[in-house]
């Protein structure tokens, strides 16, 4: 028996109502059937017989005020099964490894508490002596952390100011213990895309983070690698283990269904 190609088994009915659901994919709230049909080079009354069906399902509804499309309920449903199936810890397994391998240092993946952050998921490089071991399951610090940065960074600023303590604790000389030094630190690394700590809160590790994002577009957890602060320098850090970190963590919020 000769194997036919999936694409041979295609429903053009089905695709082309994929093709209306996708439009919707991004910035645009509301379509109408006039721009749709532009879009998808389709008849308007195939494309009304396409938004009807899929408005009957709740994938897509009307709004009456002006008659235009939006996605529906059902799509919301169907994401967060996704996410819910997909898990943050599975989807991230992979990418930690590669990130691993490909910056020879320690990485992991964590996520905010009211009290600090904590690492669920790490990989670690296999072909180095001295590396950092993550650690997964305990509280880091927000404020001295990469990790814990990246959370405070995207945060908004009454929500910062909320979950900032008052008085910072310090790790080490190297700890930033003064609000506005660590609120201006945390503007740059919002600008920047990433968050950065050496020896801040262990004397000789030093640690980069890049935020995770879902698809409601919060962030939702960190992405980090963390080395001996002798082998992560600045010029290191720019050069390579940035543009690293955040393509893991772009990679990472997409496979959480987070679309830019």
């Amino acid at each position: 028996m000769v194997r036919r190609e999936k694409a041979n088994y295609l429903i053009q009915s089905v695709a082309h109502a994929l093709d209306v659901l996708e439009q919707f994919f991004g910035e645009q709230d509301e379509l109408g059937v006039t721009e749709l049909s532009k879009r998808l080079k389709l008849h308007k009354n195939n494309v009304f017989r396409l938004l009807a069906t899929l408005e009957a399902r709740g994938y897509i509804e009307q709004n009456k005020a002006t008659e235009n499309y939006r996605l529906g309920m059902r799509c919301l449903h169907l994401g967060c099964s996704y996410v819910k199936q997909m898990g943050l810890v599975r989807q991230a397994r992979p990418i930690l490894a590669e990130l691993a391998r490909k910056s020879r240092e320690s990485a992991f993946v964590a996520v905010a508490r009211r009290e600090g952050v904590v690492a669920l998921e790490a990989a670690e490089p296999k072909d180095r002596v001295v590396k950092i071991t993550p650690p997964v399951g305990e509280v880091l610090p927000l404020h001295c952390t990469a990790a814990g940065k990246v959370h405070l960074a995207f945060e908004a600023e009454e929500q910062l100011n909320a979950e900032l303590a008052h008085d910072l604790q310090r790790f080490t000389e190297r700890t930033v213990i003064s609000r506005a030094t660590l609120i201006e630190q945390l503007r740059g690394a919002a600008r920047a895309g990433y968050a950065t700590d050496t020896g801040e809160f262990m004397e000789d590790v030093a640690s980069i983070a890049t935020p995770i994002r879902d698809y409601t577009r919060s962030v939702v957890a960190s992405l980090a690698l963390a080395g001996p602060a002798y082998r992560i320098s600045p010029e290191r850090i720019r050069g390579e283990l940035a543009p690293l970190v955040m393509e893991a963590g772009r990679e990472l919020s997409e496979k959480l269904g987070y679309y830019p």
